[in-house]
């Protein structure tokens, strides 16, 4: 296992690397803002394949901390070459109400070289069972109950953030109780035992936490929680789940479950209005549709200029749970969907009801429930995918962490209606800098036409081969469009690389 000053030496020598990228500019298909203007072409959007070494990240032995389950509520980030992973682990197999009894879901940590074979490092930080050998990372705070990870982490990594102690930075759900909670509590809702808060730790290794301030970042609001973190636009976002009777349909109704997103400017205060984030369709028509909900707001990929994400597609059982079930969740049934945003408030989903992930069929170790992660990497010509199973049925079997893998970026296509007609599509207006460049990544043959702010074509080209970055042409200095023609290749998505 290397030093934490290693790995700290290793992303600061990235650092420039992943700053660069951030800076490219990504057209995808499916995001009809940047690309607005379709004619003749139609959208399809693709469900990932699961890898065949499925589950590539399985529950510890008895005596480990993730012997309960391991489960991806979590993040996985590749830095230095390498991709680590923080997931929560649960000791208990026993249950109580559906849930493991003591809500403590330790953050444990794992590594890997190529995100298929994945080792639990002892980190030597937590004693856990007698013993410090294990993965657990610690967390620390004034108040002891803000250091209990008793839900969904997300962990963030800014390399060029001043502070070296800050470049790591996490949101996660804690539950301390009221008398702990300084600043306020909630009178919108029920009155209740225990706090729902999302709580905001920062580390300069990954490993080693620091509880932000001394209360909750939700301390005077809701019942929030949270599943994503990301800093879009200037500002960080806390994205998560909201339910009824804190969250509502504008008209004032009951909503159930939908995403709900907090802002701060320097993710130490942060802002106690939130926005309605995304609702599955079925939720916000009149009357919505019975047991539509979105679980968990979502699992969020940065792309610099766009966010892209994957949603809990909740469907309650057809028939509430007899008396005396397991669980009261029995017959819930959840696949993972697909939204985008371009302003890290608002999202959408470009094709309603579509499944990036599918659960697995009867009988396969995730056949009931799919939890999404903010776990997201391209490698290759693949886009990798993890994710895990609950069992919401009440049994907590098969709680592991598996992958799914696209084609790199391979999230949606746009391809011809019409194979005897022109299909053409067109960007919005973009800056391209000095030395710009435009990839294309498409199955096939397509024509490249740039056109100025009149929309006069000033430039052409066509890329005969396919594959996943294929370079197109240099870019001149100035405000620009581009136009596609695809004849008969599916394109997945344009790169400017500034």
């Amino acid at each position: 296992m290397n030093h934490p000053l290693h790995i700290l030496l290793s992303t600061l020598a990235l650092g420039f690397t992943l700053s660069a990228a951030a800076e490219e500019r990504t057209f995808f298909a499916f995001d009809d803002e940047s690309i607005p203007w379709r004619g003749n072409v139609k959208l399809t959007m693709v469900t990932a394949d699961k890898h065949p070494a499925n589950p590539v990240l399985k529950h510890g032995p008895e005596g480990a901390p993730d012997h309960g389950h391991a489960v991806m509520y979590g993040s996985v980030l590749r830095i230095g070459g390498k991709f680590r992973m923080w997931y929560l682990g649960m000791s208990q197999t026993t249950i109580e109400r559906g849930q493991a009894p003591g809500y403590w879901r330790p953050m444990c940590y794992a590594e890997s070289e190529d995100g298929v074979h994945w080792t639990k490092p002892d980190l030597g930080l937590v004693e856990f069972n007698g013993s410090k050998k294990n993965n657990i990372c610690l967390v620390e705070s004034e108040v002891y109950s803000l250091s209990r990870v008793d839900d969904y982490l997300t962990v963030l990594y800014e390399p060029d953030e001043p502070d070296p102690a800050r470049r790591y930075k996490c949101a996660f759900i804690a539950h301390p109780p009221f008398e702990d909670v300084r600043g306020g509590r909630s009178k919108i809702g029920p009155d209740e035992k225990r706090w729902c808060s999302f709580v905001c730790a920062t580390s300069a290794d990954g490993w080693q936490w620091k509880v932000v301030g001394d209360h909750p970042a939700n301390a005077g609001g809701e019942r929030f929680e949270v599943s994503g973190l990301y800093h879009f636009g200037g500002f960080y976002y806390a994205s998560g789940q909201l339910l009824s009777p804190w969250q509502f349909r504008p008209d004032g109704g009951d909503i159930g479950r939908a995403m709900r997103v907090y802002r701060s400017a320097d993710f130490a205060h942060w802002d106690q209005t939130t926005a309605l984030g995304f609702a599955r369709p079925g939720q916000l028509i009149a009357p919505p549709v019975p047991g539509q909900q979105t679980h968990m707001g979502a699992g969020i990929w940065n792309r610099g200029n766009v966010l892209l994400g994957l949603y809990g597609q909740w469907q309650d059982a057809p028939q509430p749970p007899p008396k005396g079930a397991k669980s009261h969740l029995l017959g819930t049934r959840i696949d993972l969907g697909f939204i985008v945003s371009n302003d890290g408030i608002h999202w959408r989903e470009p094709a309603p009801g579509h499944r990036t992930i599918a659960r697995g069929l009867d009988g396969e170790w995730d056949s009931i429930a799919l939890l999404q992660a903010h776990a997201f990497a391209n490698v290759g010509d693949q886009t990798y995918l993890w994710y895990s199973h609950w069992d919401c049925d009440g049994e907590f079997r098969n709680q592991d962490i598996g992958l799914a893998t696209l084609r790199r970026d391979g999230f949606g296509y746009l391809s011809a209606i019409n194979p005897d007609a022109p299909a053409t599509c067109e960007t919005a207006f973009f800056d391209a800098g000095e030395g710009a460049r435009l990839f294309v990544n498409a199955d096939g043959p397509v024509t490249i036409e740039l056109l100025n702010e009149e929309l006069k074509v000033i430039g052409r080209g066509d890329v005969s081969k396919p594959g996943t970055r294929v370079e197109a042409m240099a870019l001149p200095k100035g405000r620009l469009a581009v136009r596609v023609s695809l004849g008969a290749a599916k394109l997945y998505a344009l790169y400017v690389d500034p």
